[in-house]
């Protein structure tokens, strides 16, 4: 079949490199604008348009709507459109002209997780099993009719970063076999169960923010369903913040107060409504990444000695 790739972030190059190696034709691809990054701020383009132009593939930014772009989609003359973390949402005039559709891969098994944060909300709540599911679109939000579904089991230690990494994976497999059926017409549309629907909303900055009176399995979750974007954080005594990443369980340390810390040789604990985490590397503003034990012996000693992390309810 013709194809028209539509994706933007790292997780969609998977996909669109699995498209290109199939017996399918890419004849185009949809991405975001480039966006302004890093201090200076300058214009970096999207992982997939990077990826697409490595390949040669023309690559398009236009927003998807008016009836220059939908005479433009046409111009492609494309059978199907795969669609990958794209960003943007598609008219019912764009919807409607890909002869078999929009098809969409998603990161959780719907109905579970339509949104833009499946695979955060996914660790978040300690889900033991996810997975990913083709669809077509429809106007609604992760609501159109299931195609395919693959499954991938949430390791006790995950961060979204791991668990999406898989999924982009084995999720690029599944988008290139639902094609494959959709070409030869070997698979028919599901409708999806009106029951068991969840939602992820996009995880901000403030959802990132540890409260160290959760129990420390709450603590533990909300680290690793934040890492590495937008990256979890605490507060310091003067309110300067402290970037956290993944934290590891102390069960056996359940004296220490929320927020209240102890250092030793070879590592920091910190404590919750339960019992203490173990801080892995820590961020203060302006500075790289390092052991919570090194930060804790310069920079972060006062912090030791006199005060205590973040915010509590």
């Amino acid at each position: 079949m013709r194809l028209l790739f539509a994706g933007t972030p790292e997780p969609a190059v998977p996909a669109l490199r699995a498209l290109l190696a199939s017996d399918h034709e890419v004849v185009a691809v949809l991405t975001r604008a480039d966006a302004p990054a890093g201090r200076g701020r300058r214009l970096v383009p999207s992982p997939v348009r990077v990826a697409a132009e490595e390949a040669g593939i023309p690559v398009l930014t236009d927003v998807p709507r008016g009836e220059e772009f939908v005479a433009r989609l046409r111009d492609l003359d494309v059978d199907a459109a795969p669609v990958v973390a794209y960003g943007h949402l598609l008219r019912p005039e764009v919807l409607a002209v890909p002869r078999l559709g929009w098809v969409n891969l998603h990161f959780s098994v719907l109905p579970a997780w339509r949104g833009a944060a499946p695979v955060q909300h996914a660790v978040l709540a300690g889900d033991e099993v996810t997975g990913a599911t083709t669809f077509l679109l429809d106007e609604g939000m992760d609501t159109g009719p299931v195609l395919g579904t693959t499954t991938e089991t949430i390791r006790p230690r995950d961060t979204t970063g791991d668990l999406l990494g898989r999924l982009a994976d084995s999720g690029a497999h599944l988008l290139v076999a639902t094609l494959d059926a959709l070409a030869t017409g070997d698979l028919a549309p599901a409708p999806q169960s009106p029951e068991g629907a969840s939602y992820a909303p996009k995880i901000t900055r403030d959802d990132a923010l540890v409260r160290w009176d959760d129990p420390a399995l709450a603590v533990d979750r909300r680290v690793r369903a934040v890492t590495p974007a937008p990256g979890a954080w605490t507060t310091l005594p003067d309110g300067a913040r402290l970037g956290l990443g993944p934290v590891a369980p102390r069960p056996d340390v359940t004296d220490l107060a929320p927020g209240v810390l102890r250092a030793g040789k070879q590592e920091v604990l910190v404590g919750t409504a339960t019992h203490a985490v173990a801080l892995g590397d820590v961020q203060p503003v302006g500075k790289k990444p390092m052991a919570a034990a090194d930060w804790a012996r310069g920079a972060g000693r006062t912090v030791v000695e006199t005060g205590r992390l973040g915010e509590t309810r």
